[in-house]
C-alpha cells in the first residue's frame, strides 16, 4: 500500500529513511525545524555524506519527496517517523528536549488515524512515559486513535555491506494492531522486519547492541595499555584470538569512542538502571575507561618526547571513525585539548572534515616533532610524514 509519509528530523537517520521510503513509491515529506537545513535540501544539497546531491535532486524531481520546516504540512500524512536526536546533556544524562519539542509540535497537526513510529534511541519506558503521554495530553486518545510503534534506527555511516534495506529491523507496538501496521509499512523497503514482544523489549535491545560494543571497546583499550607496557603488539594478539571460530569476536583499540550512538546509548541504559536501583557497573566502568583514553595518549606523548611544551604535533584524522566526516562526540577533541593544555603546538589533518572549530586541515608533511594517528582514513598516505615518529592510537607498537 502506498502511503503519505512524514519523516521528522533529517539527519543521519531521517534523511536515508525518507529517501528509502520515497524510492519504494511512498509520497514522503521530510520535516526539520532547522529552516537552513530544509532550504539546502530543497536545493538538492545533501547533508549526509553517504547520500549524493544527485540522489536528493532525483528524489525531488520525481515528486515522491519534498522538504518542509512547517509542522502544519503533516496534516495529510498517515505515517509519521520521528527521527530527532536524543543526545546527552552536559552532565551525561539523557537529553529528551528535541523529542519533547517535536512530539508536542506534531501532536497538534497529526491525522487522528495516523501510524506514528518513534525511531530515536530512548531509555526503557520512555516511549510510553514520555512520547505516548505527550500525544495523549496534547490532543489524542493515543491508545484508540493513533497507532503508535517503536523501531530504533540501525544506521552505520559508510558501511558498504550493511545498509538500511538489508539490515534487519526490529519493531514493537503499543498494541498488536500498531505493531502490524508498522511491520507492513517497513516491509515495503526493508528486507527483514522482526517483531518484538513489547516496546520495552525493543527499547532495551537497542541499548544492549551499543552497550555491548561500548564495554568491549573499553576492555580492549585496557588490554592495549597492558600490551604496550609489556611490548606486545595488541593487533597481533587480536589476530591470534580471532582464529577461534566460536565464542569470540574482535574489537580494536582506539583513542576512545565517538559518534551519535556508542558514547551515548549505554549511558541511557546506565541512567535508567541507576534510577531504579540496579546500577550496571560494567557500563559505568567502561565509561570511565573510554573517557580517559585521550588523557592516556597525552601521557604517551610526554613519555615519547620527554617534553611537550613547544613541540609541534600533528594529529591525523579527527572524525570519530574511519572514512566519515562526522565529528560528533569525537574523542580526538579531548586529545587535542589535552595536548594544548600541556603547551604543545597542535595541528590536525583530515581532508574529509576539512574545517573544524574554526581551524583548517593541515597538510601531511615532515615538519613536525610527532604525528599521532587517531583516525586512519583509507586515503591517508603516512609516507608523506617522512621519518618523523608516529604514535598509533590503534595499538601498533
Amino acid at each position: 500500500m502506498i502511503r503519505n509519509v512524514g519523516v521528522i528530523g533529517l539527519g543521519y537517520v531521517g534523511l536515508p529513511l525518507a529517501l528509502a521510503a520515497a524510492e519504494a513509491g511512498h509520497k514522503v515529506l521530510g520535516l526539520d525545524s532547522n529552516k537552513q537545513k530544509v532550504d539546502r535540501l530543497n536545493k538538492g544539497v545533501s547533508l549526509v555524506e553517504d547520500i549524493s546531491n544527485e540522489t536528493i535532486k532525483d528524489a525531488l524531481s520525481s515528486k515522491f519527496l519534498s522538504f518542509t520546516s512547517d509542522y502544519n504540512d503533516i496534516k495529510q500524512v498517515d505515517v509519521v517517523l520521528v527521527c530527532v536526536p536524543t543526545p546527552l546533556s552536559r552532565d551525561k544524562k539523557p537529553d529528551l528536549s528535541f523529542l519533547t519539542s517535536a512530539t508536542k509540535s506534531m501532536s497538534k497537526c497529526l491525522n487522528r488515524d495516523a501510524l506514528v513510529i518513534l525511531e530515536s534511541t530512548v531509555a526503557p519506558g520512555t516511549s510510553k512515559n514520555l512520547f505516548v503521554k505527550i500525544l495523549q495530553s496534547e490532543r489524542f486518545d493515543a491508545g484508540k486513535n493513533l497507532k503508535i510503534a517503536f523501531s530504533p534506527e540501525r544506521i552505520d555511516p559508510s558501511n558498504k555491506v550493511w545498509n538500511l534495506k538489508n539490515t534487519p529491523k526490529i519493531v514493537a507496538g503499543l498494541t498488536e494492531i500498531s505493531r502490524e501496521a508498522a511491520v507492513e509499512f517497513y516491509s515495503t523497503f526493508i528486507d527483514n522486519v522482526i517483531r518484538c514482544e513489547s516496546i520495552e523489549v525493543a527499547e532495551t535491545a537497542k541499548l544492549l547492541e551499543n552497550s555491548f560494543r561500548f564495554v568491549n571497546i573499553s576492555f580492549i583499550n585496557e588490554l592495549a595499555m597492558l600490551c604496550n607496557k609489556i611490548k606486545v603488539d595488541i593487533n597481533h594478539v587480536i589476530k591470534a584470538a580471532s582464529t577461534k571460530p566460536y565464542g569470540y569476536m574482535p574489537f580494536y583499540p582506539s583513542v576512545g569512542v565517538g559518534g551519535h550512538c556508542i558514547p551515548v546509548d549505554p549511558l541511557y541504559l546506565a541512567s535508567t538502571a541507576s534510577d531504579i536501583g540496579v546500577p550496571i557497573l560494567s557500563i559505568e566502568t567502561a565509561s570511565t575507561i573510554n573517557s580517559r583514553m585521550p588523557e592516556y595518549f597525552v601521557e604517551r606523548v610526554a613519555n615519547k618526547l620527554g617534553r611537550i611544551v613547544g613541540k609541534k604535533i600533528l594529529v591525523v584524522g579527527i572524525s570519530y571513525k574511519p572514512n566519515v566526516a562526522d565529528v560528533r562526540e569525537t574523542p580526538v577533541e579531548p586529545l587535542i585539548l589535552g595536548l594544548r593544555a600541556k603547551g604543545a603546538l597542535v595541528f590536525w589533518h583530515d581532508d574529509l572534515v576539512s574545517e573544524w572549530r574554526n581551524e583548517k586541515s593541515s597538510k601531511l608533511t615532515d615538519l613536525y616533532d610527532l604525528a599521532i594517528l587517531a583516525t586512519p582514513h583509507d586515503y591517508i598516505d603516512l609516507s608523506k610524514l617522512g621519518e618523523i615518529p608516529i604514535l598509533d592510537t590503534r595499538g601498533s607498537l
